[in-house]
């Protein structure tokens, strides 16, 4: 992994903590140690997860999280983000202030529905997930 794709790894891990994201879990070896488990929180460069050990940290290349790939969005998925969106565009001659909200939103949206917004799935660092998992 390049420290570009380490950056953005976790950059992207620590936006979607609070939407409790679902990853697999990797020993030193590159086993599976667990197939599905849910990312609890990022440190530097280690990652805990719900089912880790009392006194255990992971490195951030031993998880990869699953993830929508976008052209998994639904009709009303697509309908909700292009309702909020044309209203915040709208917005936005308020000001740079509106123009910097909307971005944020957009964003918390795509995050809360586990979408690869970075491309993590097609550079290797995430797994597609299956159908039904964030339901």
């Amino acid at each position: 992994m390049t420290k570009e794709e380490k950056n953005i790894l976790l950059k992207d891990l620590c936006a979607r903590l609070q939407y409790k994201p679902h990853c697999r879990v990797f020993k030193l070896n590159e086993d599976i140690k667990e197939n599905d488990d849910v990312l609890y929180g990022v440190i530097g460069d280690n990652v805990i997860t719900l089912k880790s050990d009392e006194d255990e940290c992971l490195m951030y290349y031993q998880i990869k999280p699953y993830l929508r790939p976008m052209n998994s969005i639904t009709k009303d998925e697509e309908k909700e983000l292009g309702n909020y969106l044309s209203t915040e565009v709208f917005l936005s001659i308020d000001g740079l202030h509106s123009v910097l909200r909307a971005q944020r939103h957009t964003s918390n949206f795509l995050y809360s529905r586990h979408l690869d917004v970075l491309g993590l799935i097609e550079k290797g660092l995430a797994i597609e997930a299956p159908e039904g998992m964030y339901n």
